[in-house]
């Protein structure tokens, strides 16, 4: 087996193992960006804007959160992604060797400008992700239970993240 490379260790140590299950609420964001190191600029660049969707714009911010213990297979992390009215945490895999599996936002907050989306996530030991999304959308800010949807899925032995 060829050994991940020394930049890829050195962005996985910015990620304190977390033994699971494990939660993810509004106010993990802050927890963790107390916490935890800031990844470099160099790290940022080399290990999560290649497998990003949308280019990030100057104000994007990435925080380290955690990385999930125990896992043989593969390499599980998760950071926060801020954007405009965009805030996400990320679950992300890959390989022992640093290379790029898959990835899911898992819980964040989202805004149009006229609804505003919350998801929160739990993480359990048998690697289920459970994600509770709800929506606030009138003037007074209030939360719509009607709009609220559940979704579950599950890191694969491979590192896939798949919905069940």
């Amino acid at each position: 087996m060829v050994p991940m490379t020394n930049s890829f260790a050195q962005f996985l140590r910015k990620f304190p193992k977390q033994e699971l299950p494990i939660s993810i609420t509004e106010d993990s964001a802050l927890e963790f960006s107390r916490e935890n190191d800031h990844l470099s600029q160099m790290m940022v660049a080399e290990n999560i804007i290649p497998y990003e969707e949308d280019e990030p714009d100057d104000l994007t911010e990435y925080v380290p959160c955690f990385s999930i213990a125990n896992l043989n297979e593969y390499h599980a992390i998760v950071y926060w992604r801020a954007g405009l009215l965009n805030y996400q945490f990320i679950l992300a895999t890959f390989d022992l060797k640093g290379n790029f599996i898959d990835k899911r936002a898992i819980a964040g907050t989202f805004s149009d400008g006229q609804l505003v989306i919350n998801s929160l996530a739990r993480i359990d030991a048998d690697k289920t992700i459970y994600i509770m999304s709800g929506q606030t959308g009138d003037k007074r800010g209030l939360y719509d239970a009607s709009h609220s949807k559940s979704i579950e899925l599950e890191m694969l032995p491979d590192g896939k993240i798949v919905e069940l």
